[in-house]
């Protein structure tokens, strides 16, 4: 043990601090840290976990990644088939980090009950689906089933039902055009309600109806084995672009790859600026919690002023007595951090847990409570940048420490 922190430790240790004039600045510079540091956690678990939801609840409506025909055709609804006997499926082999893959079909078509019509955009799915991207949006009655014989059953929005004014157990009828051509019959369908949904994004709910994809092979005189595209999900979003251009390599000449952050470009751009609003709130919170530690260190060195000099007398350095003082205020920051950490954990489990936080305004974030997401490297890492950084603030102060003159500092009884 050297003797800058052995002299640091007992002064911590020493009961005299505890009634000084400068024990409710010391309790007041530990406040700011813990408070500082329960913002950046809130911060950073807010900010990544509404991050994480929305690119969710995106991925959940169109996969991470789209392979379908190389055409121009911009709509939402399949127009030209693909064959699902590719090389890719069911198991992408080639390229890594890839979760699973499904294919879908879309048809547009017009839902009518005997008051209102609604427009509506028919998402075919089979029995490779993967419905817990939905599950969580489930809201009432239960998820179709499409492992047998073909059915009528739907998943339908909260928002549709609403304005169609139906629920789970009613059936409805809705029209189909043929090829896209208003001068040929349309097909008619009639479905039943099985299940409502509510994911929060009106620009899904408004339109997507969930149906059995047999019944838009059918309506578009598609083969059993053909879909309208496939929907990629990966395990790691953060590789979206790499394993984009990977997919593109790997797959056939006609096939085109399209990614979510490029079709829906306006959201995540937005999601984006979050990263600067956790970073802004951090390093402000820093700076409060960095002062706070300078003033109580400040007022340490004035009250240890006779210290100093006896010290200085003995043959100490400035530096060495410096240390001293540097170790005292990161015993008080580690303090700050370790009531930081047990209050701002505390809430986000509570948080994620029972979900008491609500936006005001959950229209405008797709979602009505305040999702939270943390993991232990985000946690270790702000600690260890808090305690550093504070720290290497308090070197500025402890430079006062050499302008202390032991004759002056001295006094005898």
């Amino acid at each position: 043990m050297n003797l800058e922190y052995f002299i640091a430790k007992r002064l911590v240790k020493g009961g005299e601090t505890k009634s000084s004039i400068s024990a409710p600045i010391l309790k007041i510079a530990i406040t700011a840290i813990s408070i500082g540091l329960v913002m950046m956690l809130i911060a950073l678990a807010s900010g990544v976990g509404l991050k994480k939801k929305i690119r969710e609840k995106v991925a959940a409506f169109n996969g991470h990644i789209q392979i379908q025909n190389y055409d121009n055709n911009a709509s939402e609804v399949s127009t030209s088939p693909i064959s699902i006997q590719q090389d890719f499926y069911p198991d992408f082999k080639s390229v890594s980090g890839i979760k699973h893959i499904q294919g879908v079909a879309t048809k547009g078509g017009i839902i009518r009950t005997e008051d209102t019509f609604e427009g509506m955009l028919a998402k075919g799915v089979g029995t490779d689906y993967d419905w817990s991207y939905v599950e969580d949006f489930l809201i009432e009655g239960a998820l179709p089933r499409y492992t047998g014989k073909l059915n009528d059953e739907v998943l339908i929005s909260k928002l549709k039902a609403n304005l169609l004014q139906l629920g789970v157990g009613d059936s409805f009828y809705s029209v189909f055009l043929k090829d896209n051509d208003p001068n040929k019959l349309p097909n008619n369908r009639r479905f039943t309600i099985v299940g409502i949904y509510d994911s929060g994004f009106e620009e899904f709910d408004r339109d997507i109806v969930f149906v059995d994809i047999r019944h838009i092979q059918r309506m578009n005189k598609w083969e059993a084995d053909q879909i309208g595209n496939f929907e990629v999900f990966l395990t790691n979003f953060d590789e979206l672009e790499e394993k984009a251009n990977e997919i593109y390599g790997k797959t056939q000449s006609y096939l085109d790859t399209r990614n979510i952050k490029n079709d829906y470009f306006q959201i995540f751009e937005w999601i984006s600026l979050f990263d600067f609003n956790i970073a802004l709130i951090i390093g402000i919170m820093i700076i409060v919690g960095g002062i706070n530690m300078i003033t109580a260190l400040l007022v340490l060195i004035l009250e240890r002023t006779q210290m100093i000099g006896i010290l200085k007398a003995l043959g100490a350095n400035n530096w060495s007595i410096r240390k001293i003082f540097v170790y005292n205020g990161a015993y008080l920051i580690v303090l700050g951090l370790f009531w930081g950490n047990l209050i701002g954990l505390g809430i986000i489990y509570l948080q994620g847990k029972y979900r008491f936080l609500k936006f005001p305004n959950p229209e405008q974030y797709y979602i009505d409570y305040i999702p939270v997401h943390v993991d232990l490297t985000s946690v270790v890492l702000l600690n260890v940048g808090v305690l550093v950084l504070c720290t290497l603030m308090l070197l500025v102060p402890s430079y006062a420490i050499s302008r202390i003159a032991p004759v002056k500092a001295i006094k005898f009884e």
